[in-house]
């Protein structure tokens, strides 16, 4: 029997579905094993396709790695821009962003294979600069804004702060993801806003500190 030719809207739509299902799969893979012990028969197995289904859209592992890292940075912009949106004051928005990053943490897969991917990126020679460039770029944006605001200091360096804030963030969730799978990883990065808000919060808005560190444990009220 020959088997029916589908419509070209709904073949693309299957390929976007088939491609979703193999990062998916993929990312679950990645982030129990790692890239070295990942194997593509296992991902494929996963995803319910075949090894030929796979290579259509992935030529290679590294090729499937670099998916899920951009996929990683994708979904976390995607939240980003929404936070953004919501137009609270640029210091609320710092801390939004990396409470929603790291409820992603918490929640996707995809996430949690995109970092651990980031730190195997020697592996497969992937050039891995560009989440953490965005991020930083992004933050140092909005403490730009802050101190036009008002809300941190007129001398502090927006750029330095804001690598200052993407590299202590990467650790400790790093580390929390070491010591307990990310159990207390909200717990931990709320210590970090706790230890580096009061150091660059003006004199006269200190008093904000701890509703920005309840914000991020707890987010916002309404």
């Amino acid at each position: 029997m020959r088997q029916a030719i589908l419509p070209p809207a709904r073949q693309q739509a299957r390929a976007r579905s088939t491609r979703s299902a193999i990062i998916l799969s993929a990312a679950g893979i990645f982030e129990e094993h790692g890239y070295g012990n990942t194997a593509l028969a296992a991902v494929a197995s996963a995803a319910g396709v075949t090894k030929g289904a796979l290579y259509f859209h992935f030529a290679s592992k590294d090729a499937l790695a670099e998916a899920v890292i951009d996929e990683q940075h994708a979904i976390a912009s995607a939240d980003g821009a929404r936070v953004q949106a919501l137009g609270r004051p640029a210091l609320e928005t710092m801390v939004l962003i990396c409470r929603g990053f790291t409820l992603q943490l918490i929640e996707h897969s995809v996430m949690r294979a995109g970092i651990r991917l980031t730190f195997e990126a020697s592996a497969f020679g992937h050039d891995v600069r560009r989440p953490y460039l965005d991020w930083a770029s992004l933050f140092g944006e909005l403490a730009a804004i802050a101190q036009q605001d008002g809300d941190l200091r007129p001398d502090l360096d927006a750029d330095a702060f804001a690598h200052v804030v993407v590299g202590c963030y990467t650790g400790v969730q790093m580390v929390s993801n070491v010591l307990t799978g990310r159990a207390d990883v909200v717990e931990r990065l709320a210590d970090l806003w706790q230890m580096l808000l009061p150091g660059v919060v003006v004199a006269d808005r200190q008093e904000q500190v701890p509703q920005l560190v309840a914000l991020f444990r707890d987010g916002p009220s309404e």
